[in-house]
C-alpha cells in the first residue's frame, strides 16, 4: 500500500483518542504522507470536508475510537472504496476494531507499507424513503439514499412519551407481517452483534450476506427475527401514526423521517465497507467468546477427549 495520503478521525471528546491521532500524523507525515486530521463524533462528520478537499486519491483512513466511530467512517467512505483502520481508543467493546495494546504504530506504517495485512469487505445496507406503494416503474424515492453497516431501525421518537408503533413489513412486494411494538431492526450480519442480539435476534457470521429483521419488543409472541437472501427487499410502512413521530436510524444516528402514506425500501447496498485486519491471528469465535463474555471465555473445563 502507498501512503501518500491518509486520513486521522478520532472520537469527539475524547483526549486520548486524540493525542494518539496527532501522534500517528506525526508520523505519518515524517514518511512523506499528506494527512487529514480531524474529530468525529455525533455532532461531528469530518468526511465531507475531506473527500471534498482534495482529488488526489486517499490511501487509508485510520480510525481512533470504538464501534460507533468505525460506523461513521464506513458510512462515510464505502463508496469511494477507501480501507479503513480502525483502533480502540477510548471505546467500548470494539467489535470493528483492533486492540491498541497489540500494536506499534511505528510497525503499522511498515506492515502498511509493506503489504502485509488483509481487507475484511463486508456488506452494507441501503434506505430511501418512496410515496405510495411499489410498482413496474419503481418511482422515484423521496429522500435521499442513506446507507449503514450495522443497521436500519424504523422506530418512533418523542420528546414527551414512550410510543408504540404499528409497522407493516413486505418483502420483495409481498406483505409478510405487522408488527406492534418499539420498532423494527432490518441489520446486516455485521450488525447481528449490536442492537439486534440486544433484541433476541439472531448472531449472524459476517462472512455471509443475508439481511437479519428483528421486531423490538413486538407484543406479540409470535412475532419472531426472520433471515433473508441479500438481494431482498424489505419495505417498512408506518400505520396508526397520528403524531407523525415515525423515524428512520441508520447506525444509531437520525436519518430521516417517514410520514404516513410513505414506505421505506432497505437493501443491499452497492458498496462494501473495507476493514484492514493486522492481527493475524484474527478469530471471529474469539472476538465472540471475548466481547460477550460467553461462559467458555470464564470458566475452562479440559477437553481430555482431544488427546
Amino acid at each position: 500500500m502507498q501512503l501518500k495520503q491518509a486520513i486521522i478521525a478520532h472520537k469527539a471528546g475524547n483526549r486520548l483518542s486524540k493525542s494518539q491521532a496527532e501522534a500517528c500524523a506525526r508520523q505519518l507525515e515524517a514518511l512523506g504522507c499528506k494527512v487529514m486530521l480531524g474529530p468525529s463524533g455525533p455532532k461531528d462528520n469530518p468526511y465531507p470536508v475531506f473527500l471534498a478537499s482534495t482529488a488526489e486519491k486517499i490511501d487509508l483512513a485510520v480510525v481512533l475510537g470504538g464501534d460507533g466511530t468505525a460506523l461513521a467512517a464506513a458510512r462515510n467512505l464505502a463508496f469511494e472504496d477507501i480501507p479503513i483502520l480502525a483502533i480502540n481508543i477510548g471505546g467500548h467493546l470494539g467489535f470493528l476494531s483492533e486492540s491498541p495494546e497489540d500494536l506499534d504504530f511505528e510497525q503499522i506504517w511498515e506492515r502498511l507499507q509493506g503489504d502485509r495485512f488483509a481487507v475484511q469487505r463486508r456488506m452494507m445496507l441501503k434506505a430511501e424513503v418512496f410515496e405510495g406503494p411499489r410498482d413496474t416503474q419503481g418511482g422515484d424515492p423521496v429522500s435521499d439514499c442513506y446507507v449503514a453497516l450495522n443497521e436500519m431501525c424504523v422506530k418512533p421518537a418523542s420528546p414527551d412519551r414512550m410510543i408504540t408503533s404499528v409497522l407493516e413489513m413486505e418483502i420483495d412486494g409481498e406483505v409478510v407481517d405487522q408488527y406492534q411494538g418499539d420498532g423494527l431492526l432490518i441489520s446486516t450480519p455485521t450488525g447481528s452483534t449490536g442492537y439486534t442480539v440486544a433484541a433476541n435476534g439472531p448472531i449472524v457470521h459476517p462472512g455471509m450476506q443475508a439481511l437479519v429483521v428483528t421486531p423490538i419488543c413486538p407484543l406479540s409472541l409470535s412475532s419472531r427475527p426472520v433471515v433473508l437472501p441479500a438481494g431482498s427487499v424489505v419495505s417498512v410502512w408506518p400505520l396508526a401514526d397520528p403524531d407523525h413521530a415515525t423515524k428512520l436510524w441508520m447506525d444509531g444516528v437520525l436519518a430521516t423521517s417517514i410520514w404516513p402514506g410513505q414506505r421505506v425500501d432497505i437493501s443491499m447496498a452497492d458498496c462494501l465497507a473495507h476493514f484492514i485486519m493486522l492481527n493475524q491471528e484474527y478469530s471471529y469465535y474469539r472476538t465472540l467468546r471475548s466481547k460477550l463474555q460467553w461462559a467458555g471465555a470464564r470458566i475452562r473445563y479440559d477437553n481430555n477427549h482431544r488427546n
